[in-house]
């Protein structure tokens, strides 16, 4: 009985210690990646376009059914938004490979994307609700291979692993507070503001994307 009250308290010492070091340790990854000002803009701009998808994301089903939409209509708008992208994404990504500035397809493919979410306003049916799907699902494909350009074009030799990290790391944190966030402003004041939030995130990376200067990315 004693040994075990020893490793408890033991357990209690090491345990918050352990979670501090593990804090200071990704607050120094990603010190290093913000230190480089191409990479910080990248990521910050995208992380609002992120976390405008994930303010939707867990409410989503329950938009459908307000629009006249069932569970079934919903894992269809899914699916026709994966298919966009999808088809779209390798075109997009060719196209890309062709342009000197990239930066101007990122810029485009939020503002898509920005408008798609603001139609979301005016969907009064499963169909149009479709449509603004596929919106979307363009949008996200034609900016997700430009910008993986220009933030691999960045990366520092041995330590790309770490700094895609930083960015897989921030579509978690994202994730986590957009969806928080977003359930925050649909319960309390309605889709229609949620979604006008959505899109003004969107158009604002896509806005600051496209007037940086020249080989800022």
């Amino acid at each position: 009985m004693q040994k075990d009250h020893s490793m408890k308290l033991t357990r209690r010492k090491i345990l918050p210690l352990i979670s501090f070091f593990s804090f200071v340790k990704i607050y120094e990854l990603y010190g290093s990646i913000f230190s480089k000002k191409a990479l910080r803009i990248l990521l910050i701009t995208d992380g609002l376009v992120l976390i405008s998808g994930a303010m939707l994301g867990p409410i989503y089903a329950i938009f459908v059914d307000i629009v006249g939409g069932d569970l079934m209509d919903a894992s269809i708008a899914g699916g026709i938004f994966a298919l966009v992208a999808g088809l779209t994404v390798l075109l997009s990504g060719k196209f890309s490979d062709h342009v000197t500035e990239p930066r101007y397809i990122v810029s485009l493919g939020y503002a898509i994307i920005g408008a798609g979410f603001l139609l979301y306003i005016f969907v009064n049916s499963v169909w149009f609700l479709f449509i603004v799907q596929a919106v979307i699902g363009f949008g996200e494909a034609i900016y997700s291979p430009a910008f993986d350009a220009l933030y691999s074009r960045h990366l520092d030799e041995n330590k790309e692993a770490t700094e895609w990290g930083g960015w897989e790391a921030m579509k978690y944190f994202t994730a986590s507070g957009g969806a928080i966030i977003g359930g925050i402003i649909a319960k309390n004041f309605g889709f229609s503001p949620l979604f006008i939030i959505m899109s003004m995130f969107c158009f604002a990376s896509a806005i600051y994307i496209f007037f940086l200067p020249k080989k800022t990315l």
